[in-house]
């Protein structure tokens, strides 16, 4: 444990109130920590110092802000592989324990904003790409609750969307363009699979309106997340739940399994299917059917199925 001795609290007592903007450099010269990075715990005054900038981090998966709950949601450090609770995340865990008080600012170079005195109420990972678009990884988000400010309403992608849905499951339209991949890699572009994908639902929808059924989408939270899945069709009438995949593969057969296996712990669906561009071959069907899910695919201007009950 790291304590902040009182000869180094008396070099500098803090003077700034919330709102209040300070160049960077004049602040570690007046208080100490880190000149770069986003959390800069000081060895000069009893502070850590987090530095967060919202429209650059939701490009990059990160939802730092104010969330539905009055908290304040940061990130953690580390830029490739999984984040662990080392070096400055574990000085944000511990502030309380050494002394420190948790000083949060606004911007991350330049001029910046102090935003206010927190404290630590918690952390949950979550998933989010690796600097430059790499591979899904774990991060920390810890939960900052305000000392000497008040809650704000949320203002990032995310947050708006947690504030707006009471529920678990809640269904949202087929032409919404929201996807799982939008929250977790959002500056990431499609892949023509995916691109395909999306036509491909849009096309059974309009089938499956064309016999009169109706036709959705769920968005669903589960309980301790913040990233919603989203399915991509659920047929009311008949309860099946449907998973596309742009690509006629063993990979996608697994992931569509997967994903349905999730989905189906809240949806609770008669029936599940795999929605693909073409036929399968035949081990392929018999892999879906081994785990109970019937298959789709355009024939002609109609769609075959398989291991489905006649009257889907």
């Amino acid at each position: 444990m790291t304590e902040v001795s009182s000869a180094a609290s008396a070099v500098a007592e803090w003077d700034l109130d919330p709102g209040e903007s300070i160049e960077r450099k004049q602040l570690h010269t007046r208080y100490g920590g880190r000149t770069q990075g986003g959390i800069g715990p000081s060895a000069k005054t009893p502070n850590v110092m987090i530095f967060t900038d919202p429209i650059a981090g939701e490009k990059h998966g990160y939802y730092d802000g104010w969330m539905p709950d009055g908290l304040f949601h940061y990130s953690g450090e580390g830029q490739y592989g999984d984040q662990r609770m080392l070096s400055g995340n574990a000085s944000i865990l511990n502030h309380r324990d050494e002394g420190r008080a948790l000083r949060v600012f606004q911007g991350a170079r330049g001029s910046v904003t102090y935003l206010g005195e927190f404290e630590v109420d918690g952390w949950y990972e979550a998933d989010a790409p690796e600097t430059g678009d790499g591979p899904l990884r774990k991060v920390i988000v810890f939960r900052l609750r305000p000392l000497d400010t008040a809650p704000r309403e949320p203002g990032t992608k995310l947050g708006r969307l947690l504030r707006n849905q009471p529920e678990p499951v809640m269904h949202v339209d087929i032409e919404q363009q929201e996807t799982e991949k939008s929250f977790v890699e959002p500056s990431r572009e499609p892949y023509e699979a995916e691109r395909r994908e999306g036509k491909l639902v849009l096309q059974f929808s309009d089938y499956m309106r064309s016999q009169g059924r109706q036709v959705h989408r769920q968005r669903i939270l589960p309980p301790g997340e913040t990233r919603p899945l989203l399915t991509d069709l659920y047929v009311e009438d008949v309860g099946l739940l449907v998973e596309a995949k742009g690509s006629v593969t063993r990979e996608n057969m697994r992931m569509a399994i997967g994903q349905l296996a999730d989905y189906s712990r809240f949806v609770r669906p008669t029936a599940c299917a795999i929605l693909l561009p073409s036929e399968p071959r035949e081990d392929l069907i018999t892999l879906a059917r081994s785990q109970g899910y019937g298959v789709i695919w355009p024939n002609g201007k109609v769609f075959a199925m398989t291991g489905l009950e006649a009257g889907l």
